[in-house]
């Protein structure tokens, strides 16, 4: 292939390689993937283990199961929940979205379930929860794991019951909602330190979807920059053709993170650095962790911590539990577990 660069054609959104500097498997593989088959058209890859999460959400889809979506954070997971919406006979009623991590605690309630003028201080009129504008469609409860232990009694109400009472009013309000879920939590590591109600998680995990990180799908990473690119130049009315071929190597590389979030960030930076038709990657800023050092000092570390898992019986937290047994904060264990990506079959087995 020699130093041949990655070409970047704009056609309705389509990206293809640069015609005669590529063999066949090399533009095969460059091909365009977005998948627009079954409402995927904002989705874009073609590995192995993302066409098994858009099979699954090809199936529960058309259905109305809840839907439970574990990931890290910047996997997709809001886009996976608007192709489950699109999939089914509620497409054409409201996709209500809430972050739970981005709201105070002690306004979550009400933004759930709505509330009367009066109800508290500062309510000054009445106010409508996600809850009744999601009826008769979907509603996506982003970062679920942040939802606080008092408030999830009510959450499963109206799960079950599919009813509940705005604050401050005695009057009940039936819905009819699918529920779609997602967090970056551990939630059975949440119910073991009684941050989470068991009864819940069980009826959220009707149909529980897990969301690969980038580093579980390098070979998607060469279509997403070519997807990025294509669409932040586009917007800046940049002329970007060609992406140079160590850069793209460099790009597969990398280490990712924020996940695709974090890549399409520092995509776009670079097509506001581009001044010519050749994408600036500043290589420079990268940050890398498959070097055989880092590689070592993972698997190390990975080792380590599954080990302590195994000797405390899969418990993270308590007296005897791994974190303890390893000198380290509840916290910082089960982030190096996420970064790690240690989960119970590892130390069970």
């Amino acid at each position: 292939m020699g130093d041949a660069n990655f070409s970047i054609t704009d056609l309705a959104g389509t990206i293809f390689p640069k015609a005669g500097e590529l063999g066949e498997a090399e533009s095969l593989y460059l091909a365009p993937e977005i998948c627009s088959e079954n409402n995927f058209e904002d989705i874009v890859g073609k590995s192995a283990t993302l066409r098994k999460v858009l099979d699954q959400v090809a199936i529960v889809g058309p259905t109305a199961s809840t839907v439970l979506l574990h990931g890290e954070t910047g996997t997709g997971k809001e886009l996976l929940a608007r192709a489950i919406h699109n999939l089914s006979p509620r497409r054409e009623r409201a996709f209500v979205r809430l972050n739970c991590a981005a709201i105070p605690s002690g306004l979550v309630e009400s933004e759930l379930f709505g509330h009367e003028k009066g109800a508290f201080t500062g309510a000054l009129m009445q106010k409508r929860g996600r809850f009744e504008l999601a009826d008769r469609g979907t509603l996506f409860l982003d970062e679920l794991g942040d939802i606080s232990i008092d408030l999830q009694p009510k959450l499963l109400r109206a799960l079950q019951e599919h009813e509940f009472e705005r604050l401050g009013s005695s009057t009940t309000i039936r819905v009819d909602v699918r529920l779609i879920a997602a967090t970056h939590r551990n939630l059975q590591d949440m119910i073991r330190n009684n941050q989470f109600r068991e009864d819940l998680f069980y009826r959220l995990n009707v149909f529980p979807i897990e969301i690969p990180a980038l580093r579980d799908r390098r070979e998607d990473i060469p279509l997403l920059v070519h997807y990025f690119a294509s669409r932040h130049s586009r917007q800046m009315q940049k002329r970007i053709k060609y992406i140079p071929k160590q850069a793209m190597e460099a790009l597969v590389n990398a280490n990712w993170p924020g996940n695709i979030r974090e890549l399409e960030n520092f995509i776009e930076r670079c097509v506001i650095f581009t001044q010519g038709d050749e994408l600036n990657v500043p290589r420079a800023e990268l940050r890398y962790s498959s070097g055989p050092a880092a590689s070592t000092f993972q698997q190390a570390e990975r080792k380590v911590i599954i080990n302590a898992l195994r000797a405390a019986s899969g418990r993270v937290a308590g007296k005897g539990g791994a974190a303890e047994r390893l000198g380290l904060k509840r916290t910082t264990l089960q982030n190096k577990m996420r970064k790690l990506n240690i989960n119970r079959a590892d130390h069970s087995a």
